[in-house]
């Protein structure tokens, strides 16, 4: 079996492009790496990427594009053009597209990868032209791989229901938290917090500033509460898509010191932030899987998050009800809840400890290694070697 994998999303620079789906392609790629030596890849990938940075074994060859495709104008031609040339040219048997696309003439099977649909569900956070394409190349893929695999159970039901998939073509092989995402050694948080600057207790958000975080409820919950608490509120994130509005609300609530912009956290960092913090918040409107509440769970650290999307199901099984998640729930809509919520959290020890034990006992369900392998499953489905994988994903 040769596997090609369309990973021209990595992104090895220090920006905020070396998260989401860079984060995904490079976990996916280092576990098939530890698990398959029997089988061929070829990893395709971005002008001047430095494959052997990946660490990879000798059965994968990454082979840098000529062109910058890190640039979507030139990466659509790439994919729907070049791909199907490149495919024939090295005699691929599975083709696997990490983000939402396979070529419309896709000249052997093919994988994709679905992480949300936000597209259809929030057209007014992107572009009329990314919008466009995305939502064309979402429903292309949907129609011709032959298994979708979904970051979330939830994500799995709204490709059912959205794109009018069957539901045996989809399969869920869920993100996880890296290693780095661990309780830090106090003596090194310590030092962290005095070259940080930071301040012995705060609320924390982390996440790119776009109109789905839904940071305007976050602030009105925590305006609620600014006077009564020594904990301000640390928002950290690169401005992304309409973020004008967040900081107009900021400017109109008036918390001064009480909140800080701390801008755009590099990832050799965010597991300090998020163990330094009292409470991570994330109340976003939707998330195909939600990170960031994963990786402060990881890290210990007690988090509140919204009733929305994926989210209830990454800090916990659902079905067992809000008192058993590993954070406190709070409807996406409801200033007064959330802002209740993180009073609670931040004056109760006992709670915040209680949280802390669920958060890392959650964390531990989720595993980089367990996607690759359902993954490899799903590539040796679709070249015709075994049957599709249909147990649970994650407890």
């Amino acid at each position: 079996m040769h596997v090609a994998i369309n990973a021209h999303l990595l992104a090895h620079t220090r920006t905020f492009r070396r998260a989401g789906v860079s984060n995904y392609v490079e976990a996916l790629l280092t576990h098939l790496g530890q698990l398959d030596h029997d089988h061929q890849y070829t990893v395709y990938t971005t002008r001047g990427l430095n494959g052997a940075a990946l660490d990879l074994p000798p059965n994968f060859r990454v082979r840098p594009s000529l062109l910058p495709t890190i640039n979507p104008r030139i990466r659509i031609p790439w994919e729907q053009l070049l791909a199907p040339l490149l495919l024939r040219l090295h005699s691929a048997s599975v083709y696997h597209g990490v983000l939402n696309v396979v070529p419309l003439a896709c000249p052997v099977p093919s994988v994709v990868t679905i992480h949300d649909l936000s597209a259809f569900l929030f057209p007014q956070t992107f572009r009329r032209v990314n919008r466009t394409y995305t939502q064309w190349a979402i429903r292309v893929a949907a129609r011709r791989a032959s298994t979708i695999l979904a970051v979330s159970e939830f994500t799995r039901r709204e490709i059912v229901r959205w794109l009018g998939v069957a539901p045996e073509r989809v399969v869920v092989t869920p993100n996880a938290a890296d290693a780095r995402f661990a309780p830090p050694e106090p003596a090194a948080l310590d030092a962290f917090r005095r070259r940080a600057g930071l301040p012995d207790r705060f609320v924390l958000f982390l996440g790119t500033l776009e109109p789905r975080k839904n940071l305007p409820l976050l602030l009105e919950a925590y305006a609620r509460i600014a006077r009564d608490t020594d904990a301000p509120l640390l928002v950290g994130g690169a401005r992304g898509w309409l973020y004008e509005p967040i900081l107009a609300r900021a400017e109109q609530l008036g918390l001064g010191d009480r909140l800080r912009f701390v801008g755009y956290i590099d990832q050799e960092e965010q597991a300090l932030w998020y163990a330094a913090a009292t409470v991570f918040v994330f109340p976003s409107l939707y998330e195909g899987f939600g990170m960031p509440p994963l990786e402060a769970m990881a890290c210990g650290t007690p988090v509140i998050v919204s009733n929305s999307s994926s989210l209830p199901e990454v800090v916990g099984d659902p079905s067992a009800g809000p008192d058993q998640a590993a954070a406190l729930i709070v409807p996406p809509t409801d200033a007064d809840a959330l802002a209740e919520a993180m009073r609670r959290l931040l004056a109760d020890a006992d709670l915040r400890a209680e949280l802390r034990a669920r958060g890392l006992a959650r964390a531990r369900c989720f595993s980089w290694r367990a996607t690759a392998a359902r993954t490899l499953a799903v590539y040796r489905a679709a070249a015709g070697r075994s049957p599709v994988p249909h147990d649970g994903a994650y407890g």
